[in-house]
Formats: C-alpha cells, sequence, structure tokens
C-alpha cells in the first residue's frame, strides 16, 4: 500500500515529524546525564585530592612527633625548652612563639610544602613534683600551607620509666 492509499485510512501523515523531537529529548537527557556525571566525577577528585592532602600533613605530623619524642627521650636536647611552668603549657597556642621556638627534625617531607615542625615545653605536674614532663607538639603540612595536621604527646619522665600520652589537637590554634 502506497502512502498516498495510507493517507486515505489516516496513517501516513499523522507519523510524518515525531521522530525529531524524540531524538532531541533522548539526546538532552544524555546531555543532563552526562552533565551530572562530570560534576560527580569533579567532586569525587577534589575530595580524594583534599583526604590525600589531610593524610599527608598527618603522617609528617606523626613523623616529627615521632623523632622528636625519641631524641627527648633519649636525651637529646632538641631546642632548649623554657623554663617549666605551672599546668600545661600553652606556648604552642601562639603562632609567634611557636614559629620561633619550632625546630624541624626532617629537612624536607615529601610532597609537603613545607617540612614537618616540632615544639619541646617543659612543664610542672603539681601532683608528681619528682618528674620531668614535656609537652611536644608536631606540625605536618599536605601540599599547601593551608593543609595541616597538629598532633601532641605528653612525655612524663619519672627516673627510668617514660609515659608517653598522645592526643590530636582537632583545630588549628593559630
Amino acid at each position: 500500500m502506497t502512502c498516498a492509499a495510507r493517507r486515505l485510512h489516516g496513517g501516513c501523515g499523522s507519523q510524518r515529524g515525531t521522530a525529531l523531537p524524540v531524538i532531541l529529548l533522548i539526546v538532552s537527557m544524555m546531555l543532563a546525564t552526562s552533565a551530572a556525571w562530570f560534576e560527580g566525577a569533579l567532586f569525587a577528585a577534589r575530595n580524594s585530592s583534599a583526604v590525600i592532602d589531610q593524610m599527608q600533613s598527618f603522617r609528617a605530623a606523626d613523623a616529627a612527633l615521632a623523632l622528636c619524642s625519641r631524641a627527648l627521650a633519649d636525651g637529646a636536647t632538641i631546642a632548649p625548652p623554657a623554663p617549666a611552668q605551672s599546668g600545661e603549657p600553652q606556648d604552642w597556642r601562639r603562632q609567634q612563639t611557636f614559629e620561633a621556638r619550632a625546630t624541624t627534625p626532617v629537612l624536607s617531607w615529601p610532597g609537603s610544602a613545607r617540612p614537618p615542625q616540632c615544639l619541646v615545653e617543659a612543664w610542672r605536674i603539681e601532683a608528681r613534683t619528682a618528674v620531668r614532663a614535656f609537652l611536644v607538639t608536631a606540625r605536618g603540612f599536605g601540599a599547601t600551607d593551608d593543609a595541616q595536621s597538629w598532633l601532641q604527646m605528653q612525655l612524663v619522665v619519672d627516673g627510668m620509666r617514660i609515659e608517653r600520652h598522645w592526643r590530636r589537637v582537632v583545630a588549628q590554634p593559630f
């Protein structure tokens, strides 16, 4: 049957021009889906980069804390700590003091913007006057200066016995 014969029955003319809108609809759906996938991939890449940066800074701070604490426990003088003070030391919270007195146990750290740093502060524990106590604060960097991790260890030296109390500083102090 020809199209002219089908037109008489209403078949041929009713399908004319419907393919283009259907194809445009499918293409626009594919475009929207592709854009959503692309945005999702960008978000995942940024997120994984931030996680890697945070892990990098944490590892650098952890290494600095271990090196400084080990050197202090072995009796090496990392940097002359300030005179022991009552209560837990707070110099690590002040940027000027930290920057002036912090040491770098390693000259560089792979992938970090700056080498990790540590600060040793002596303190007196009121309840245990016969012991020597130190607060070791370490700061590690990621690929940028903004990606920082702060870790601390309290070392309490009682004769030949050394107590270590580790903690993570959640927020940057300055």
